[in-house]
């Protein structure tokens, strides 16, 4: 059949393509910071929720997702339906969080998350010292903000709970070391030790994405494994490379050295979207980065992004995000 992996054209190795990765990953404005240096001893339960009061510390950001290292210890995480054992040196990541628990033993009640978090020394980060006297773990949590509204193919492709072994491999002995800089940072609280905690929580986050695309199995779908196709992630880097250009599917499919149906066909399959809509919605993402970071004006950004006119830029991105251009940068 027309469109199978099997039927798919060859195509040329993608010389001098873009990471697309990394390219989604700075459109989107990673903030990484570590909010919580956690001590658990057995038996303890805890309950984190999926909105977060005024008081804690990530009440009032945009998009965050959750990373928690196990420094030591055993327990036990439960998010979504899914269920997973974690052992120290494990990375937990919640890409969407919703309301989720953590316990070790049999404790006799699940404490809310807001009941037993207290201010640290080093202002933005917190502590926790909860449980029965038992066995220890002990876990840096922090949290990944970005500004992924619009396009959000990273955050919506993944699974709601990723479990990663942090000693499997090389890159997971980078994790794991990287893992004990954060936890000595952690217990020093230096000022300023912040800033680099964010950072060290960001490379994590990037490593734990290039792992999970590595291992993706045939058939997947969603923007990683679109990413990862011959046919569809070449098509990707082209319009990644140039999204002002006027493109037509005519075009895209002659760079990609197939026919426009089976294009589609693959770009339908992966992405649940034809070409179009998706080069749409990547120009909005990088307008909403712009009206955000930048004084330059709703004109300017249109070029930028492909439309002539400012009055059809306006009408595009009203249409994806449902608020005017102006408007979006106001509430920025």
């Amino acid at each position: 059949m027309a469109g199978t992996p099997d039927s798919l054209p060859e195509t040329p190795p993608r010389a001098a393509a873009p990471d697309l990765l990394t390219d989604v990953l700075r459109s989107i404005r990673l903030n990484g910071a570590v909010f919580l240096s956690a001590c658990f001893t057995a038996p303890f339960g805890v309950r984190d929720p999926k909105s977060y009061a005024e008081r804690t510390p990530m009440a009032r950001l945009r998009h965050v997702s959750i990373l928690h290292l196990i420094v030591e210890g055993e327990c036990e995480i439960e998010s979504a339906g899914t269920a997973r054992s974690l052992h120290g040196g494990d990375l937990v990541f919640m890409p969407l969080p919703n309301a989720y628990q953590c316990w070790s033993g049999k404790p006799e009640r699940m404490a809310d998350a807001s009941e037993i978090v207290r201010p640290g020394t080093v202002d933005g980060l917190w502590l926790v010292d909860h449980g029965g006297g038992g066995a220890r773990v002990r876990m840096v949590c922090g949290f990944i903000e970005s500004a992924e509204f619009l396009f959000a193919p990273v955050f919506r492709g993944l699974p709601p709970l990723i479990v990663e072994r942090a000693t499997e491999d090389h890159v997971g002995a980078l994790i794991a070391s990287t893992v004990r800089e954060i936890v000595e940072r952690t217990e020093a609280a230096a000022p300023g030790s912040h800033v680099l905690l964010g950072r060290l929580m960001e490379l994590l986050f990037i490593e734990l994405l290039r792992r999970h695309v590595a291992r993706l199995p045939e058939g997947a779908t969603g923007w990683f494994a679109a990413v990862r196709d011959p046919l569809v992630g070449r098509a990707l880097a082209l319009l990644h490379a140039e999204p002002a250009r006027e493109w037509t599917v005519d075009e895209i499919a002659q760079r990609c050295t197939t026919s426009r149906t089976v294009l589609a066909e693959r770009f339908h399959a992966l992405l649940g979207r034809p070409p179009f809509d998706y080069l749409t919605a990547w120009r909005m993402q990088l307008a909403a980065e712009r009206l955000r970071n930048s004084r330059d004006s709703a004109m300017r950004i249109a070029e930028a992004v492909g439309y002539d006119s400012e009055s059809s830029f306006s009408r595009a991105f009203k249409r994806v995000t449902g608020m005017s251009p102006g408007q979006w940068r106001d509430m920025a």
